[in-house]
């Protein structure tokens, strides 16, 4: 049997990223990138690809802070009400194979695990009532309300502080390589990325930089 990719029995703290990681971010994906822009267009009468180009383009000039993921701020700037809109599609949320198990193996083995997402409060809300994983969390820790996001060295020296973990002993696993890397800056030892964070699209290609992984039973080994 293949070893697991990270030595779990060196491991005291384990910090999860939410969506693309733990759970399939292809409700994300659709909700952004077809719901939002379909209802922009209704409300400005304009084509679903002009729609869609003028929202890629706000998102992408607040990608990496905390208006981001900021679901007031979005209802505010879009004039459109975003928790109700996910609400009405939270039947797409869905976890991504395996969660439970390896949370529940956790748990067992008397791991600290903590939930770290730039996700805000109100989506949160709505997934851990979609999915029940919420139980599984000694802590929930938002950017939001760290007042930085994970790509920013604050985050996690606010979240050290808050979740009292020592870096030696600390595995962190995300679907996005910028944060591992701002992760590896601050000094975690053990960061893997989550591949296929998409079900429904390819693979991102990435850098090769950081351990993958594809099924978290890999780590259960």
């Amino acid at each position: 049997m293949k070893k697991a990719p990270v030595p779990m029995a060196e491991v005291d703290h384990v910090l999860l990223d939410l969506d693309g990681t733990l759970l399939d971010k292809y409700f994300d994906d659709y909700f952004w990138e077809h719901l939002v822009p379909e209802k922009y267009a209704e409300l400005h009468d304009m084509s679903f690809g002009r729609a869609k180009e003028e929202l890629l383009g706000k998102y992408k000039g607040y990608e990496g802070t905390l208006n981001w993921t900021d679901l007031d701020f979005w209802s505010r700037e879009l004039n459109l009400d975003i928790p109700a809109l996910k609400e009405q599609i939270n039947h797409l949320i869905e976890v991504h194979p395996h969660v439970e198990d390896f949370l529940l193996w956790l748990k067992e083995r008397g791991k600290k695990v903590h939930l770290v997402t730039n996700a805000h409060y109100k989506a949160i809300e709505i997934k851990f009532k979609k999915t029940g994983i919420g139980k599984y969390f000694d802590h929930v820790v938002a950017s939001y309300s760290l007042g930085a996001p994970k790509e920013d060295i604050l985050f996690w020296e606010r979240a050290q502080k808050l979740l009292k973990f020592e870096n030696e002993h600390t595995l962190f696993i995300d679907d996005t390589e910028a944060i591992l890397r701002t992760a590896r800056a601050y000094g975690i030892r053990y960061l893997l990325l989550k591949r296929k964070s998409n079900s429904k699209a390819k693979d991102k290609a990435h850098s090769g930089a950081f351990r993958a992984i594809t099924d978290f039973r890999e780590l259960m080994r």
